[in-house]
């Protein structure tokens, strides 16, 4: 089997085992786990197998034509950026996948679990390798939705149906404005693939609609990897289970819009609109994100405030243009995937096995949970900067990049030491906090965790010290292509272990020192985060519930007054609305037809039969009661089938008598059933406005088809349709093959409407006469008979 087949396969592996997940656990329980992390664990052997050629500079590319009309293809793109971004959703997804399996043990919906976790990876790793734009937004929207029911999977609470909510309409909002930045570049550049779209870089900026696209795209991005002020959903989505948290938004999800960025950034950055959102939005979040974790206890949510502001750290990075900058938010990218992963996890084991994640409810687990304790500390130390870990080589660069003695340099990095010491702060709050100190009770018994539960955790945290060591196999197979391709052009990473003495280790020191102060300061730092938060009491997350109040306010005011329940008043709406149309556009752009209206040489025959229109409609008008307007209106029906007939189409006259005979005929059946008034009685100021708006749309429709028919006959279709309906359709009869062949998916459509609108109204009909009263049948039988004498 070829290598495109093997990929289409890989992307489709994850959703065939969301298939058999639940039945797969119903038989084998938690350890389903085992089985169920071979398909994330395949798809990661399977990308693994591009990593020399990406390595070597070369971009795969492959796929099949989906809409070849539209030039939309389900094809994917793998190079630096892709494969990096793949590799981590299959190698994080397959320790997750085990974690989930001790987690959730005995829980009765741990398979609807597995089934939701692995359909949120399969549509994580399409959106990563996705060279489609279309391919690349189905997938994005994807995420959405399988975010909303893993964040909501315990739907019996309110808060989390309330964050599952939160989330979709945030990141599901920011996607549609993301399909429209897509549209516009799609329309600017003509290309419908990221991979032919790097070409088109100088022409994108240079368009008028670059700033609109620009700001779409960081709609779709912000709103999904939780820029300020867009952040709120991403604390709250701590309502999921703990595997959800450190999946989704630690290492995957989240980071779903800084790939978008990097994606683009050869082709939209580099503009001073790029360098200035970008940055200004990125270190608002990291110092918001920052400030916001010290003043949680919660272990998830101090830690879901620090993945918060780290994403600010890697918008800041992408988007400053500095030297080093984007080696420096790759490297970032790849230590916080680890580090935060396994810290979320860790949080978890102290949540199973304590029943509580309280810091200030927890301590002296360190005798009795050892193996946890050495890594979240090794976890920590990554998160904190120091070596020999992967942390510390991504630090390192990030003040490599902000090193510069400009004005804009110091004030980001003065800015990232503050934000980076709060980091610092926290992570070690987490890491030494639950575990050193006294002893302290606990709702559960503490104990270590089964290996399901510190396997991954474990993993992520070695391969954070590991990955520091081969520092320079990393660069060459990982980390370099992939600033590359972030780029645009051919990029290295370089730094190591080995002490830079400099600037940029100044830096890391007085981040450390910062990050020590505060650390030892925590109680006090958070009592003056509480203090000011309550002072300023209004924020994102109430702000998203007033609007949510207002939507639904507008929503209800909006339907009482457009949707009233009056037919009456919805026929006239609509009426006006096509008056209006039919009259102000032809006056506006000057299309009233030209005189003479009507043709000199019409055979007094067809005058005659016009004539009789005209008095049907008459006898309609001046009608003394409803039924004999019925029964007047089959008169102009029957005028236009004789016409029709005239004209040599029988069949069309045939279909227009059985209509007019139908219409007339069900009209006054339903009159028959129906308690009205034998005539109208409401007076002439009530019946003028109807005359007007009747008389504007008939002179509409006259006017328009008076201009359509005085402008040359264009022959097309009529002479495609004679051409092809025998050879093609087989078929003499040029109507019916149009009908039934050409039309064919419109009239079965057309057919299933009224077969839908006869059974609703056969069921409205027997649900009314079954509900009635005696009373009313007797008043119904009256009034039948009335009519039937007026007939």
């Amino acid at each position: 089997m070829d290598a495109a087949a093997l990929t289409f396969l890989a992307l489709g592996l994850p959703f065939a085992a969301a298939l058999i997940a639940p039945a797969l656990t119903r038989f084998l329980g938690g350890n389903a786990a085992w089985l169920l992390a071979l398909a994330p664990f395949a798809i990661f052997v399977h990308f693994a197998g591009f990593v020399p050629e990406v390595a070597a500079g070369e971009i795969v590319t492959g796929g099949y034509a989906w809409i070849p009309s539209f030039n939309v293809s389900f094809s994917w793109l793998i190079d630096g950026l892709s494969l990096t971004f793949a590799l981590l959703i299959s190698g994080i997804g397959t320790l997750i996948v085990l974690y989930s399996g001790g987690y959730l043990k005995g829980h009765p919906d741990q398979g609807r679990f597995f089934s939701f976790i692995l359909m949120f990876m399969g549509s994580m790793q399409g959106l990563v390798v996705s060279d489609s734009f279309l391919m690349l937004f189905v997938f994005w929207e994807l995420t959405s939705i399988t975010s909303f029911l893993l964040i909501g999977f315990d739907h019996r609470r309110e808060a989390a149906r309330r964050a599952a909510l939160q989330a979709l309409v945030v990141t599901g909002g920011g996607g549609l404005a993301l399909l429209a930045g897509l549209i516009i570049i799609w329309n600017v550049s003509g290309v419908t693939q990221f991979s032919l779209l790097l070409t088109f870089g100088d022409e994108l900026k240079e368009s008028p609609f670059y700033l609109a696209a620009l700001l779409l795209v960081l709609g779709g991005a912000f709103t999904k990897s939780a820029q300020f002020p867009f952040h709120f959903w991403l604390p709250n989505a701590m309502e999921a289970p703990t595997p959800v948290s450190a999946y989704l938004h630690s290492a995957t999800m989240v980071k779903a819009g800084v790939y978008l960025l990097m994606r683009l950034n050869p082709v939209l950055g580099g503009t001073t609109e790029w360098q200035v959102l970008l940055p200004l939005f990125g270190v608002t979040t990291l110092i918001a994100g920052a400030a916001l974790a010290v003043r949680q206890t919660d272990l998830k949510m101090m830690l879901a405030y620090t993945t918060m502001s780290s994403l600010g750290l890697l918008v800041m990075l992408t988007g400053l243009g500095l030297p080093y900058a984007i080696e420096a938010a790759v490297l970032y990218l790849v230590a916080h995937a680890l580090f935060k992963g396994a810290l979320f996890m860790v949080a978890g084991i102290i949540d199973h096995e304590t029943g509580t994640r309280d810091l200030t409810k927890l301590g002296g687990l360190r005798t009795a949970m050892p193996l946890t304790f050495v890594i979240a500390l090794t976890a920590a130390l990554s998160m904190g900067g120091l070596p020999p870990f992967f942390g510390f080589l991504a630090k390192e660069e990030i003040y490599t990049a902000l090193s510069g003695f400009d004005r804009r340099s110091m004030v980001f990095a003065a800015l990232t030491i503050l934000g980076n010491g709060l980091m610092f702060a926290v992570g070690f709050a987490i890491a030494l906090k639950p575990f050193l100190g006294p002893k302290v009770d606990t709702p559960k018994p503490p104990h270590e965790a089964p290996v399901l539960l510190w396997l991954g955790p474990a993993i992520l945290a070695a391969k954070g010290l590991s990955m520091a060591l081969m520092s320079g196999f990393v660069h060459r197979y990982v980390t370099s292509p992939m600033a590359s391709a972030v780029a645009g052009e051919p990029r290295s990473a370089t730094i190591s272990l080995v002490p830079h003495f400099g600037v940029a280790l100044l830096l890391s020191v007085a981040t450390l020192a910062v990050g020590v102060v505060l650390f030892l300061n925590l109680a006090r730092l958070r009592a003056a985060m509480v203090a000011v938060l309550a002072d300023i009491g209004w924020g994102p997350d109430r702000g998203f519930d007033q609007f949510m109040r207002g939507l639904v306010r507008f929503a209800v005011t909006a339907t009482r007054r457009l949707q009233g329940g009056r037919l009456d008043t919805y026929m006239t709406m609509t009426f006006v609305l096509v008056a209006a149309v039919m009259l102000a556009l032809p006056l506006r752009y000057g299309e009233f037809p030209r005189a003479p209206f009507f043709p000199a040489d019409v055979p007094l025959h067809e005058f005659a039969i016009m004539a009789i229109a005209a008095l049907g409609l008459f006898a309609v008008v001046m009608a003394a009661d409803r039924l004999t307007a019925i029964v007047s209106l089959g008169i102009q029906g029957f005028a236009v089938a004789m016409l029709f007939l005239l004209y040599g189409a029988p069949d069309l006259a045939f279909t227009q008598f059985m209509i007019e005979t139908l219409s007339v005929v069900v009209l006054a059946l339903v009159m028959t059933r129906l308690r009205l008034s034998p005539s109208d009685h409401r007076p002439l100021r009530q019946k003028l406005p109807d005359f007007t708006i009747a008389l504007a749309c008939g002179a509409g429709f006259g006017l328009f088809l008076l201009r359509v028919t005085g402008v040359p006959f264009d022959s097309t279709l009529t002479d495609f349709f004679n051409l092809y309906s025998k050879s093609i359709a087989h078929g003499a009869n040029v109507v019916n093959v149009i009908i039934v062949d050409f039309r064919g998916t419109d009239t079965l459509g057309e057919i299933a409407v009224v077969l839908v609108a006869g059974l609703s109204i056969l069921s409205l009909v027997r649900l009314r006469a079954g509900s009635l009263k005696r009373g009313e049948l007797t008043e119904i039988a009256a009034a039948d008979a009335s009519s039937k004498e007026l007939v």
